[in-house]
């Protein structure tokens, strides 16, 4: 099944959401901010998924998205933002950098498992 990159700085966050997606086939890969989201990708460049949350230390999650378009150049990983953060100002400024979804807190996995399973499928 497609690979995912949960990047979340709690630990909490990057359990409930990985553990889900594992269940339910995907092969998931985990990094608790930016910095480390960006040094995941570049190891692994299969990752079809990165979910990540947006205020996280080091680096935050929409200029990991920026630079996963510009550094990495990379267009085809989908990115979708899971956060509290339901600021229209913000889910405009993640659309612009390329982010795929924005799904504010808490995680309903059985919501996103088909809307994940056709990001992970396309492209």
């Amino acid at each position: 099944m497609a690979q995912v990159l949960v990047v979340d700085d709690s630990s909490t966050m990057r359990s409930v959401v990985s553990s889900f997606l594992s269940s339910h086939g995907f092969d998931v890969t985990v990094a608790s901010d930016g910095r480390e989201g960006l040094s995941r990708l570049r190891e692994d460049p299969a990752i079809r998924l990165v979910v990540s949350d947006v205020n996280m230390p080091n680096m935050d999650g929409l200029t990991m998205a920026e630079k996963i378009r510009t550094e990495l150049g990379n267009s085809a990983v989908r990115i979708v933002m899971l956060t509290t953060e339901a600021n229209p100002s913000l889910r405009q400024r993640g659309k612009e950098l390329g982010v795929t979804g924005w799904i504010v807190k808490p995680f309903r996995g059985e919501l996103v498992l088909a809307p994940f399973r056709r990001l992970c499928a396309d492209g």
